[in-house]
This record gives structure tokens, C-alpha cells and sequence, in this order.
């Protein structure tokens, strides 16, 4: 394609704003002003899927079944999971937050609001792990004998059964018990509290047993999560930063400053390209990349094309990350046209400082361009625009990622939502015809994956649970079918209590039983690790010879035979060469300390980093960015 015809389809190319939730017409929206960014309502973060191991199923209301969890779906009120025998789940609740569910066991996510986190579980083995609790937020775990409310940091575990409920809290973790009929009781730290009896349970204290095997391994992993290399350069709230360590590698270009590099990705890959999209009641269509990286470059910062290569960039540090089920703009069909006849749904990734257009929100946020979250300078059609400059949706005509090869993805219509779409891709994109077009989710449009999945007892699901506050009431969705299946999930309403009120010294504590009265209680708590330094051997020196070390070879299992004969050198052949690599764009984002080396010792004599890249922006609206924004180095900052 010429550079006249790529400019000419770039300028042709208008975006048609997708109505979210309710995939209504593509229609023009009425000329309105952009409102400031302090202005927009702030977008709450939903809790993510992080990790999954062995069976794990996943339900939300409008599906017609139980499906495959899949890594990177936000979760919504009203979405359950469930994990086999052999199953383990993470969802990342904060920043460094986190609540896993082991083998068996039933998690529902029930309510999410600005400074509160509902959660029920009905059968299994569940724990918190809190590295930090925002100031004024509170964590509920409801089960069937009582309701858990967390409100500070530390180690927190619940485990239920039909006769049996116990809840311990760790690292100097504290909690509020509420039973069914009773009054709350304060948990204090490294305590168990443990409910007997499924009509009028028996309330006991002890202190906290032994890590088992799954705590340990519930501390290691959070340990291995929040200490990540990729938090230097992502706003600090941001999901998902431990992941970008292991997929790829940060580059500094001066264009761009600090951006990351996909590892492993295929020949003509581009960003949402591999998942799917999915009906989220708060958000309407909502990405789910297949990848294991594919939260954060999805859903914060903008996708650049730099040296034959994709990069995410997240742009400047802000102080507040906004979320975003997705950075894209949508275009309609026939504008892309793969078969004749067939209309299409296509969209790209939002390039470097790019308007984002919602298709969520309130009547005053939506289909109103917004940069809410970026840090960055905004761009408009190649030019800088100051952030006072109102900006017309209609007048966006120019996405810098639409000229990039295979950067521009599309379905059709009857297969946007149902299923993945990492097979529809365009070299071409003809924007001169656009078009109205309709799509409404089905039953398959509300999970993120297909197939068979293990599903839990009934009797699991028809346990009421205890809870301070009552299910967030469902989203009503204006395009869903009038007649739709029986749910698959039918959970009773659960017993509500009040509310309790902070922890004091005045709060009541449930019965202590005497120390040593009960076989799970420990008897003696383990001293803390030390670190010493090791002492100078003082034994005498040994005078006789010592023996040589034997050296077990690794394929020392068959001992060699002594007259095999000896492979002739001009026998083997040398490994064909492979080719270069091509190499990364920019410079290396992570340098090694000055004090040590890339095995971890110290030494001395190694020059100081780089300085760090100061931004530079171009204030004046009208500014021409015909090769984007630069980055100056300006010395130590």
C-alpha cells in the first residue's frame, strides 16, 4: 500500500462507537465536549482471575453452563468459581492482594463497591492474603455458619465444611466474627476461631496452628509477586506487573521512554489479537487475552509499533491508574471487508496518547473522548492538543496503529463475543463505507472459554450463607432476550445481619479454651529465624591426606566402557548456525546495580547508570507529531 493510500484510509478511517453492554446501533453520538479527566467517574477495578491450576470452572449470570476458567477475566458480582480435587485459584484483589481458593471449594464474588469487597463461600479451603488494606476498606468472606469481615492487613484463612466452620488470622492480622442471631466478636491476631455444629454452632478459640503445606505455599508465591522488577515503570496499582517480568523485557526509546516487549509472540502478531470478548455487566464487551502477561498492557497504557516491533507503552507514572476493559477503537462493517456480503466488527489498539472513546459509564462519560489515567501528552489526529481543548468525537478521523500491517482485527458479526479471534485478522482496511450494525450477547457471550467443566454439588450451592449486606442486584441489560435459559446457578438468599463496627479494647472475644485443651492448638510457638555470622573454625588441622571428591558425571549411571572406541572429531557434524536475533528497539530498560553483577556479587568499578529520560511535551495545541513525542536526557533527576 502506497503512503497516498495509507494516508487517504487512515483519514477516512472514523470510529463507530461501540454501546458496550447493551450492543446497541453504531451510531454518530451528538457533538459534546470532552470533560476533564477529574471529572469522569473513575472506573472501579475488578478483581482478576491471576492464576488457575487443574480444574477450575467458572459461571456468570446469563450463561447457560458451567465453563473453563480462563486466565485475565475480570470478575463482576454475581460470577462463581469452583475448583476440583486437584483444582487451585488466584484472584488479585489490590496490588498486593490476593485471595486463593484450594481443592473443592465454592468462591462466589458477590458485591463490589468503592471501599468494600463481598465474597461467599459455601464448601473448601480459602485464604486472604492482604499485604496492604486501603485505609477505610473492608474484606467480607460470608459462610454458612457466619460472616468474616477484614479491614487490615495480614494472613487470613476459612475453612468450611458441613459440620465444621474455622477462620485463622496471621501476621498480625485482625478480623470481626458475626454469627447468625449472635452479636460480633473481635479475632485477634495468630487466632482460630472455630464454629462446631450445623443448627446452633459452638464458638472456641485457639491460637493459630502450624503452617501447613498450603500456607507456605500461599506466603512464597505472594512473596515472589509483589517483589517485581516491572513495578519501576507501571503505576503503582496496576495488576498483573509480576507477569511482565517472565513474558518480555523493557526498553527505553526515545520516543517513548520506557516500554515493554512482548517475548514468544507469533510471526505477524498484534495486540487483541488472541482472546476473546466477553459481556461483563458493568463494562459492557470486555477483553480476555490468552496470554498469561495479558492484564495490564490490555486494559492501562497504549500499544506502539517501534522497529518491526509491538511494545506496550504505559507512558509517564501517574498517580492513580484507571482501568479499562479495553483500549481500542471500534470500527463497523462493511468498512472491513474480508468476504463480500458478510459484515464484520474490527477495531485496533489505541497508538501513543490516543483518545479513549467509552462505551460504559454514565450518560456523561460515555462516547466522551477521555484520557483518563494517562500521564501522557493527547493527541488528536497527529497533532498535540492541550488538555483544555475540547475535542469532538466526530473529528477524530486518524488511528496511527491503522496503518500497521495486521494491525487492524476483525469477526463477524455473528461470531463477536462467541468465541476467540485469533484466527480473523485483515491486511486491508477500507474505511470509506461504514455502517450501522447490531450485535447481542448469547449465552456463550458471558464466559470466556468453551468445554467441559467440572461443576460443584448441589448441595454446596444451596448452603445459605451469613452475610452483613445483600447481593449487588443484577445490571439490568437493555439487549438481553426477553426469554432466556433457566440459570445454571441458583443460590438461596442469604441471612443478613448487622453490620459490625471497628475493633476495640471493649469489643467481645469468643470463649477461649484452656491453652493445651485442644489437639489443634499449638503447644509452643517456633522461634524466629536468625541470621548469624559463622564462626571461625577453631579445630585443629588435619594432618593425614584427604580423600579427592568423587565427581558424579550426570550420565554417570551407566559407567563408560573403557575399550568403546572414540568418536572421530571429523564425525560430528557442528550445529547448523541459526540465524541472528533481531535486535530489540531502544536500549536496555533494567541495568544491574552498580554494586553487583548479574550472579549477585559485589563489586566496584562499574560506571553509574544512564540518567533517567526527563519528559518533554509540547504544551501549544496545534503541534505537529509527525514521528511521535521525544524523550530528552536530562541529567539526574
Amino acid at each position: 500500500m502506497t503512503t497516498t493510500t495509507r494516508w487517504f484510509t487512515a483519514s477516512l478511517l472514523g470510529p463507530i462507537l461501540f454501546l458496550g453492554a447493551s450492543a446497541g446501533a453504531w451510531a454518530a453520538p451528538p457533538p459534546a465536549p470532552a470533560i476533564p479527566a477529574a471529572d469522569a467517574p473513575i472506573g472501579r477495578t475488578p478483581p482478576r482471575l491471576s492464576y488457575v491450576d487443574g480444574e477450575v470452572s467458572f459461571w456468570r449470570p446469563g450463561a447457560s453452563n458451567w465453563a473453563p476458567a480462563q486466565v485475565n477475566t475480570p470478575l463482576a458480582a454475581g460470577d462463581e468459581t469452583y475448583t476440583g480435587n486437584r483444582g487451585n485459584l488466584e484472584l488479585q484483589i489490590g496490588a498486593r492482594a490476593f485471595v486463593r481458593a484450594w481443592g473443592d471449594t465454592q468462591l462466589g464474588f458477590v458485591n463490589q463497591e468503592p471501599d468494600f469487597l463481598q465474597f461467599r463461600v459455601t464448601a473448601g479451603h480459602v485464604s486472604l492474603d492482604l499485604r496492604g488494606v486501603e485505609p477505610g476498606r473492608t474484606v467480607e468472606i460470608d459462610t454458612p455458619m457466619a460472616a468474616f469481615t477484614v479491614d487490615a492487613p495480614g494472613y487470613y484463612r476459612v475453612d468450611v465444611s458441613p459440620e465444621r466452620t474455622a477462620f485463622i488470622t496471621r501476621r498480625s492480622g485482625r478480623a470481626t466474627m458475626t454469627v447468625a442471631g449472635g452479636s460480633a466478636v473481635a479475632i485477634a491476631p495468630s487466632e482460630e476461631v472455630v464454629l462446631d455444629g450445623a443448627t446452633t454452632p459452638r464458638v472456641q478459640s485457639f491460637v493459630a496452628p502450624p503452617l501447613d503445606v498450603w500456607d507456605s505455599w500461599n506466603y512464597a508465591r505472594t512473596d515472589e509477586l509483589i517483589d517485581s522488577m516491572s513495578a519501576r515503570y507501571v503505576p503503582a496499582g496496576v495488576y498483573g506487573v509480576d507477569d511482565l517480568d517472565h513474558y518480555g523485557a523493557w526498553r527505553v526509546v526515545p520516543t517513548y521512554g520506557a516500554v515493554w516487549v512482548p517475548r514468544e509472540v507469533a510471526t505477524g502478531w498484534a495486540p487483541y489479537s488472541t482472546g476473546r470478548w466477553v459481556a461483563d455487566p458493568q463494562y459492557g464487551w470486555t477483553w480476555v487475552d490468552a496470554a498469561p502477561w495479558g492484564w495490564a498492557p490490555y486494559h492501562y497504557g497504549r500499544w506502539v509499533y517501534v522497529d518491526g516491533y509491538w511494545a506496550w507503552a504505559p507512558g509517564p507514572l501517574v498517580a492513580r491508574p484507571v482501568y479499562a476493559p479495553a483500549l481500542v477503537a471500534f470500527f463497523g462493517a462493511p468498512g472491513v471487508r474480508v468476504v463480500v456480503g458478510s459484515p464484520f466488527v474490527s477495531w485496533v489498539a489505541l497508538g501513543w496518547g490516543e483518545p479513549l472513546v467509552p462505551w460504559w459509564g454514565s450518560a456523561r462519560f460515555v462516547d466522551r473522548p477521555s484520557w483518563a489515567g494517562w500521564g501522557g501528552p493527547r493527541v488528536v489526529n497527529n497533532v498535540v492538543v492541550n488538555r483544555t481543548t475540547v475535542v469532538n468525537v466526530q473529528n477524530i478521523t486518524v488511528y496511527n496503529n491503522t496503518t500497521v500491517r495486521n494491525a487492524v482485527v476483525a469477526v463477524r458479526e455473528d461470531a463477536f463475543g462467541r468465541r476467540a479471534v485469533h484466527e480473523a485478522r485483515v491486511a486491508d482496511v477500507d474505511g470509506r463505507r461504514l455502517e450501522r450494525l447490531r450485535v447481542t450477547p448469547d449465552a456463550s457471550s458471558f464466559v470466556a472459554a468453551s468445554g467441559p467443566a467440572v461443576t460443584p454439588p448441589p448441595q454446596t450451592l444451596q448452603r445459605r450463607v451469613v452475610a452483613t449486606r445483600r447481593p449487588a442486584a443484577a445490571v439490568a441489560r437493555p439487549d438481553a432476550p426477553r426469554e432466556r435459559m433457566a440459570p445454571a446457578v441458583s443460590m438461596p438468599a442469604p441471612q443478613i445481619v448487622p453490620a459490625p463496627k471497628p475493633a476495640t479494647a471493649t469489643t467481645p472475644t469468643p470463649p477461649r479454651a484452656p491453652f493445651g485443651a485442644s489437639q489443634v492448638e499449638r503447644q509452643r510457638p517456633s522461634p524466629p529465624p536468625r541470621f548469624e555470622t559463622p564462626r571461625a573454625d577453631t579445630r585443629p588441622e588435619r594432618t593425614e591426606p584427604r580423600a579427592e571428591p568423587r565427581v558424579e558425571r550426570p550420565d554417570a549411571r551407566a559407567p563408560r566402557s573403557e575399550s568403546r572406541p572414540e568418536t572421530p572429531r571429523d564425525a560430528v557434524r557442528p550445529p547448523e548456525a541459526s540465524p541472528a536475533p533481531r535486535a530489540l528497539p531502544g536500549e536496555p530498560a533494567n541495568r544491574v546495580s552498580p554494586w553487583r553483577r548479574e550472579g549477585g556479587e559485589r563489586h566496584s568499578g562499574t560506571p553509574a547508570p544512564t540518567a533517567r529520560a526527563k519528559w518533554v511535551t509540547a504544551s501549544a495545541a496545534g503541534t505537529p507529531v509527525p514521528a511521535g513525542l521525544s524523550w530528552a536526557a536530562a541529567g539526574q533527576s
